[in-house]
């Protein structure tokens, strides 16, 4: 596939049945408030091989292998978020196979970029590391839906062990063996899940599960995970940092705005039922619906 130009970018390839895309609904982009948009943008461009889709007039929209997947604004007007505020906890780049995180990893390691963490969640491998200005990221690469799981209850099997980075590394290096350059995040990434923080866990569960219609497919201390199509998450919200915190203000640094898309138009309409019925405002432009969070974070829904 050919390098898509910032003005014409390639449609994106249809998912696999079994990717997050392909399921019910699912997280279609994001859209972070930044202060110096120059050194942020050039960091995702460099350090995460995303691409160039888009300038806005307040921004830019970042994506890979055609689809946008990220879109960065400022604002003269934006204040710092503080630690324990409602927003992002990490965006999380779903890359199409172990073979595109290892080459990614030891891209990563090459420019000594400081990671947070490594996880192999049973369901996924993943690796932690954080923007220029403490934006959470998540890059990770699924496990085969057959290798997944299934509890007594209902809810995916997952855990938090170690990652084998040395591993994956030389795995990379070797992918990497006659190659003059590293080209990029890999065609197929994707915005796989995105998780939150938030200020209250049952307010969380009552939204996303029986007002957006989404799944609860797994729980730890402080944290449920969400999806449709019973993927491992699509959403997470968890309150280690923002138990009882204040609703997120407008303005503030750090997640701004995040869409979810319904493939299935239907499931679509009973959430915008369910939300008409408790009186929550939205607004409509076009096919898209725009509110607000019970957190203060900006939402649209759209088929």
């Amino acid at each position: 596939m050919s390098t898509p130009s910032p003005d014409r970018p390639l449609a994106p390839e249809h998912p696999a049945p079994e990717h997050p895309l392909a399921m019910p609904a699912f997280i279609d982009h994001a859209r972070l408030v930044v202060r110096d948009l120059p050194l942020v943008s050039s960091w995702y461009q460099s350090v995460m091989g995303l691409s160039l889709m888009e300038r806005l007039p307040s921004g830019e929209t970042l994506g890979a292998g055609g689809r946008p997947l990220l879109t960065l604004t400022t604002s003269g007007h934006a204040t710092t978020a503080p630690r324990n505020a409602p927003g992002l906890f990490h965006t999380a780049f779903l890359v199409p196979d172990r073979a595109a995180l290892a080459r990614w990893l030891t891209h990563a390691a090459g420019l000594q970029v400081p990671l947070q963490g490594a996880s192999d969640h049973l369901v996924s491998e993943a690796i932690y590391l954080a923007d220029p200005e403490g934006n959470g990221i998540e890059v990770y690469r699924d496990r085969p839906r057959a290798s997944w799981a299934t509890q007594p209850d209902g809810t995916l099997k997952m855990a938090t062990l170690p990652l084998d980075l040395q591993t994956l590394y030389d795995e990379g290096l070797a992918l990497a063996r006659g190659h003059t350059h590293w080209g990029g995040m890999a065609a197929g990434t994707s915005l796989g899940h995105l998780h939150l923080q938030v200020s209250d866990l049952p307010q969380a569960d009552a939204f996303f599960r029986d007002v957006l219609g989404l799944d609860l497919m797994g729980t730890y201390p402080g944290a449920s995970f969400f999806s449709t199509g019973r993927y491992h998450h699509h959403l997470a919200a968890n309150i280690w940092n923002t138990r009882n915190a204040p609703r997120r203000v407008a303005e503030m640094t750090g997640l701004g705005t995040y869409a979810l898309r319904f493939n299935d138009t239907a499931a679509l309409q009973t959430a915008l039922a369910a939300l008409d019925r408790l009186e929550i405002p939205t607004a409509r432009t076009g096919d898209t619906v725009s509110l607000t969070d019970p957190f203060g974070i900006g939402l649209t829904l759209s088929a």
